[in-house]
């Protein structure tokens, strides 16, 4: 990675912690903005970028630094009831990212981060679906409600804006031309 894909990195990892603080309660499950953080980064970085960005986000967030959803921290919250969406966003943005990268030039780079954005959601869903069944001790179906019907149509709007100012912001960076 060269100077400015780092710097890139550092924002997108601040911009994921910024985005977790912004919080309204919903049930065992918190309602933020990562979402719509995270669906820019497939615009902005690359593969390595992105996933370095989650990686060291979770990282700092293991390790004491409040940059989980009301400020909280540690190794409780990745391995508690909600912990499942914070690692499936590492798992999603590798997969996510991954896919994008082997789709041909012919698919536009538009759809190329929509693509990705939507592995990363559902994967993201997978994990935490699962993580809240084992800890919260729940059936697949009320953990569904409680965990993801409720979001569904706002992370469907948050992956929107999220690809668009990503989109934006490539363009502005240069990472991307004008017409892609």
């Amino acid at each position: 990675m060269d100077a400015r894909q780092i710097a890139r990195v550092g924002v997108a990892v601040a911009l994921l912690s910024v985005s977790a603080w912004i919080t309204v309660s919903f049930g065992p499950v918190p309602f933020t903005l990562q979402t719509m953080a995270l669906a820019m980064l497939p615009a902005i970085l690359d593969r390595k970028g992105a996933c370095a960005a989650v990686a060291v986000y979770l990282l700092l967030g293991a390790v004491g630094l409040p940059v989980f959803s009301g400020f909280g921290s540690g190794i409780g919250q990745i391995a508690g009831m909600t912990g499942g969406f914070l690692w499936g966003f590492l798992i999603g943005t590798i997969a996510g990212t991954s896919v994008k990268s082997v789709l041909p030039d012919r698919v536009p780079q538009f759809a190329q981060v929509v693509i990705a954005d939507i592995v990363m959601l559902l994967i993201s869903y997978a994990c935490g679906t699962a993580q809240l069944m084992i800890v919260g001790s729940m059936g697949l179906v009320p953990a569904l409600v409680a965990a993801v019907l409720p979001f569904v149509v706002f992370d469907l709007m948050k992956l929107a804006v999220g690809t668009s100012i990503g989109r934006t912001v490539a363009r502005a960076l240069g990472v991307i031309r004008s017409h892609a």
